[in-house]
């Protein structure tokens, strides 16, 4: 995890509790990504924006698409540390690229990469997201931009 244009990079801290994990301690596969949903949920609200608040204003945002990667096992009481780092900013959408990482010893457990749409609340078609939102990403992702439609 490498800061972009001097910006450090985002991490939220979690610690994985029993109900994370299968009968042998170890963290069940698909809560590597409830893990990262919750740390693209705590990006945003780190640039001042509420997902109620968005969603009560018609947009939410939704996953397109995910690719997960899976090395090591986080196990029952480990600390972990879920990067959030914004690949690419189109118009109505983000690349964000994650890694779950063990706090104890920085082992890289998961990462992935999510494609997240910008939908109107109403009826889940992709809109435009608001320019401040589009440039608090900008200003503190370090992504490249494109102007060009998605």
């Amino acid at each position: 995890m490498r800061a972009q244009n001097g910006v450090q990079p985002f991490a939220h801290r979690c610690r994985v509790y029993y109900e994370d994990t299968d009968a042998g301690g170890v963290v069940y596969y698909v809560n590597y990504l409830k893990f990262m949903e919750r740390a693209r949920t705590e990006r945003l609200r780190e640039l001042g924006f509420a997902q109620s608040t968005l969603a009560g204003e018609g947009l939410l945002f939704v996953v397109h698409s995910s690719e997960a990667r899976y090395h090591a096992p986080a196990r029952l009481d480990d600390e972990l540390s879920v990067s959030a780092e914004v690949l690419e900013l189109n118009r109505a959408s983000l690349r964000f690229r994650q890694q779950v990482r063990r706090v104890a010893d920085n082992a890289l457990l998961c990462e992935g990469q999510f494609l997240v749409a910008c939908v109107r609340a109403d009826n889940f078609k992709p809109r435009a997201m608001p320019l401040p939102l589009r440039t608090a990403f900008a200003e503190q992702g370090g992504a490249g931009t494109s102007t060009a439609g998605d």
